[in-house]
Formats: structure tokens, C-alpha cells, sequence
């Protein structure tokens, strides 16, 4: 891997705040992370953090990253990653919940979080592990689209007809 595609990779990885990651097993997962150290960094897998079943990480194991641009939101690169899980409280494990707590503002135990973490999820670090696969000038041509996952989850009802006019008729009352 040159020092072109390293710089890449860091400066991708570090701008954008979300990756999709795909492991051995199951389709590709959105995942929030921060970098550290020369790898993604990021924490899931317990009850009030993100999902990591289904992907198939384990430690030693392979993943594929795509990272998006910031600025447009498509993709920018694709590189291979090698899963390290970090064991808990360890002096790397630290140093890497240090950064990811400061990026997970909004838990409703922050104080503890690092306790929490240490208890019930799983702190890994994806290395990059070769050249990117796709990046500029080297991009496919077709969109590489998924289907959405299937989800539990509905789209609003379209608005009754009268509704909009019943708001407009309140909102001129109220002024006059």
C-alpha cells in the first residue's frame, strides 16, 4: 500500500463520522466510529449501542470498509480492514474508549459508559490491511445499490386532503 492510499484511507476515515462495514457473514452495516491510532475504532454489540451481530467480526478476521465523502455523501473509498477486538481495560482499550467517548455524547450513562462497555460490548478496531479497492479513478460503473434490510419500521399515511387547508384556515384566524 503506498503512502497515497494510507493518506486516503486516514483522511476518509477521520472526516466522515459514519462507514459501512461488511464482515464475512450478512450485508453491509452503517456503523459510527472515530479514527485512532492508524485504524477505525468502534464500540457496539451491547444493549444500548449499535448492532454488531450479524456481521460476522471476529477478532483476526477480515472486514471490508466503505467510507463515504463528507462532503457529497458518496463513496470515496473501499479498503480492507483486519479485525482486532481489544480486551477490556487494557492500555490500548483505554486509550480507545478514551476517543470514542468523546465522540458519544449523548449516552444516558456517560459518566459510566466506559464501565459499561468494558461489561457488555465489544471494542474493536478495524486496520486497514491492503490497498483500497475502490477509490477515485477507480470506481465501478454502476451503483452498487442494496435493497433496505427489512424492518419493522413504516412510512407515515399520506395527509387527508382537507388537512392542509384546515391548518392554512387556523394559522389566518390566529393573525387577523
Amino acid at each position: 500500500m503506498t503512502l497515497l492510499d494510507q493518506a486516503l484511507i486516514e483522511e476518509a476515515s477521520k472526516k466522515s463520522g459514519l462507514i459501512w462495514v461488511r464482515g464475512p457473514e450478512g450485508p453491509a452495516r452503517s456503523l459510527w466510529h472515530v479514527w485512532h491510532d492508524g485504524a477505525v475504532c468502534l464500540v457496539g454489540g451491547g444493549p444500548l449501542e449499535q448492532p454488531l451481530d450479524g456481521l460476522g467480526l471476529t477478532d483476526g478476521g477480515s472486514a471490508t470498509v466503505t467510507v463515504r465523502s463528507k462532503d457529497k455523501g458518496g463513496r470515496l473509498v473501499v479498503w480492507p480492514a483486519r479485525v482486532v477486538e481489544l480486551a477490556p481495560r487494557g492500555e490500548r482499550w483505554e486509550a480507545t474508549v478514551g476517543e470514542l467517548k468523546g465522540k458519544r455524547l449523548n449516552a444516558p450513562d456517560f459518566q459510566t459508559v466506559a464501565d459499561r462497555w468494558a461489561r457488555d460490548c465489544r471494542v474493536l478496531r478495524l486496520e486497514p490491511a491492503g490497498a483500497p479497492v475502490q477509490q477515485p479513478g477507480s470506481m465501478p460503473d454502476d451503483s452498487l445499490a442494496a435493497a433496505p434490510l427489512p424492518t419493522q419500521a413504516t412510512t407515515r399515511r399520506r395527509i387527508p386532503a382537507g388537512l392542509p387547508k384546515l391548518l392554512f384556515r387556523r394559522r389566518r384566524a390566529a393573525d387577523s
